[in-house]
């Protein structure tokens, strides 16, 4: 692999970093954080003296939207 590859490589986990979170300050904005961890499908769990959360949705919905990302901008660089 020589430099320019990598350098695409890097540019390419720049860009998505800097969607991520340009994303997630628009969602704390409008309030759709708050929301994220509380989905229908999420499960909490709180018992006396321990508590446990398992985002199965807010899971399937973030690994459906990185792999959106991801798709278009490994089709935008090649």
């Amino acid at each position: 692999m020589d430099l320019q590859q990598v350098g695409k490589l890097v540019i390419l986990f720049a860009l998505v970093l800097a969607l991520l979170g340009g994303l997630l300050w628009v969602f704390g904005r409008l309030g759709i954080g708050a929301r994220l961890g509380s989905l229908p499908g999420d499960i909490r769990i709180d018992r006396d003296g321990w508590s446990c959360f398992i985002p199965i949705t807010t899971s399937i919905l973030l690994s459906i939207l990185l792999t959106i990302i991801l798709s278009l901008a490994v089709r935008f660089f090649r």
